[in-house]
């Protein structure tokens, strides 16, 4: 069996062959984010993603806005390797850090942050959350997806349920879905969206707004 050395629910050298297994619709974050940043004319510039993982996005984002300089970053080693590697034509730095740690010279045109911010606790949440906001520029886009914690007890014994069946679905074993879905609460910490508007909105961001949502995700941007 191979050790997972990231926060991820696989190890970094299965990631891309399993994240699509697990979040249903993954591949819409990229899209989406795309399609939003475009729509925000936040097209020049530099674009911090924090939380790459093994840059996946980054690849596909370039493809749109090959202009823009791309920043990596990512707490785990592994995955930043990856990430490297992939992107190793196109001169990309790459730090590794968590988003609570970066403090980076902007400022940056974008901050993306998928499906990063799920595994920290209300304070390092905050102080991501802030880190993005600093690092940004005036009028600057932030988006992030991640897990959600549904408003009610019943509603997240629901949403489990279907998140679990999805990965079932998707062609995960069920004792793999259970496992992940188990995660939910101690190793994943989701917050609901009322919380994540009022975070963003609390931080000092002018434009604070939902992108996205299906079942435990949901997507979010904010303008600086």
């Amino acid at each position: 069996m191979v050790m997972r050395d990231n926060k991820t629910s696989q190890p970094s050298s299965e990631y891309d062959a399993n994240v699509s297994k697990t979040i249903p619709y993954y591949m819409l974050f990229h899209e989406e984010t795309i399609k939003l940043v475009k729509a925000c004319g936040a097209v020049n510039g530099s674009w911090l993603d924090t939380g790459c993982g093994t840059g996946n996005f980054i690849l596909k984002a370039k493809e749109h806005f090959p202009g823009i300089q791309f920043i990596a970053a990512d707490p785990a080693k592994n995955m930043l390797e990856i990430a490297q590697e992939k992107c190793s034509e196109m001169n990309i730095p790459c730090i590794l850090a968590g988003t609570e740690e970066l403090n980076q010279e902007g400022p940056f045109s974008v901050i993306t942050a998928i499906l990063a911010h799920h595994y920290l606790d209300e304070m390092m949440r905050r102080k991501a959350t802030k880190n993005c906001y600093a690092m940004l520029k005036p009028g600057g886009v932030y988006v992030t997806f991640e897990t959600i914690r549904p408003a009610t007890e019943a509603g997240t014994k629901i949403g489990l349920k279907r998140w679990r069946d999805a990965q079932v679905a998707n062609g995960k074993s069920a004792e793999s879905a259970d496992k992940h879905v188990s995660r939910y609460g101690t190793e994943l910490l989701p917050i609901t969206i009322d919380a994540h508007l009022a975070l963003l909105k609390e931080t000092g961001f002018s434009t604070v707004e939902i992108l996205w949502v299906s079942g435990m995700q949901a997507g979010f941007y904010a303008i600086k």
